[in-house]
């Protein structure tokens, strides 16, 4: 992974941090973006101290905000030329609904969007690059739907309700995006890094902190699957697949739903506020539309 750059959101906890200390480890230019400028810091102190790589950088961004990931997405811009592999891997789980200043429920904002805005704003770096990855960290999609008529899970909210479909969401976005980039240098693909421990269940009620306690692994075990689409030779030119335990497996339900995905994606679209995608990227997009 030397000479190659890598920029993993939410990358100071969690599976994020594990798999920015692992490509650290194998020598990659790493970046993370995270809200809190402070635990960023003190992540990239630590992935340095640990790996020996002192190309370790930080974005701070607020995802729930489109001003701040095209922001983030602008000062990336002024530091690289080129990206070699996005992860979008930062989510929230919130056991009470809120909306974002762009008037978004903050879980689809945070968990879904802004890596569909952010990976539409870094395309052209991506294709610089020559070899782009995005890699979409999801999860196993049994039972769950894109409910289109209640996308802001206005009626009556629970966690799970809203996190599903976001993960969901970047299925059928990977697949919808793939389709889009054929004949591009750019791959994408979504995987389910296991159960895993992370800073993101301390939002969640006791009683299910406990059995997820219970049932998790790891977050060095949720890494394998990230690091495996970012690093490996085997998955060259591979696109528009899900993973899990480094294999590719088939989508099930509603992940297979090509009309849903269209829809999901023009949603999208018509959710991103005016000018946060610039002139150049604007014609970009216009192609993939």
């Amino acid at each position: 992974m030397e000479k190659k750059i890598c920029l993993i959101t939410g990358g100071n906890s969690g599976i994020g941090k594990a798999t920015a200390l692992e490509l650290a480890n194998m020598g990659a230019t790493v970046v993370i973006l995270c809200r809190s400028k402070e635990r960023g810091e003190e992540a990239v102190k630590d992935i340095i101290a640990q790996s020996g790589n002192e190309k370790v950088h930080l974005l701070v961004a607020d995802l729930s905000s489109q001003r701040m990931v095209r922001k983030a997405a602008d000062e990336f811009k002024q530091k690289f030329d080129k990206l070699d592999v996005l992860i979008n891997n930062a989510a929230v789980f919130l056991p009470d609904r809120s909306e974002t200043e762009d008037g978004i429920e903050t879980t689809f904002a945070v968990n879904y969007l802004s890596h569909f805005l952010l990976t539409h704003l870094l395309l052209d770096s991506l294709e610089a690059s020559g070899e782009g990855r995005i890699i979409n960290v999801a999860s196993k999609h049994n039972g769950i739907k894109m409910n289109f008529d209640d996308l802001m899970v206005k009626k009556n909210y629970r966690f799970y309700k809203a996190v599903g479909p976001t993960k969901l969401g970047l299925i059928l976005f990977t697949k919808e995006l793939s389709k889009k980039l054929e004949g591009r240098p750019i791959t994408v693909n979504s995987l389910h890094p296991g159960i895993i421990k992370t800073n993101i269940m301390h939002q969640l009620p006791w009683i299910l902190r406990t059995i997820f306690g219970l049932l998790s692994a790891k977050t060095e075990k949720g890494s394998r699957t990230p690091v495996y689409l970012a690093a490996s030779p085997e998955v060259k030119g591979v696109s528009g697949l899900f993973f899990s335990n480094c294999k590719p497996e088939k989508t099930i339900g509603e992940a297979n739903d090509k009309e849903a995905a269209k829809q999901l994606w023009d949603v999208s679209m018509s959710l991103i506020r005016p000018g946060m995608l610039p002139k150049t990227d604007e014609a970009a997009v216009k192609n993939l539309s």
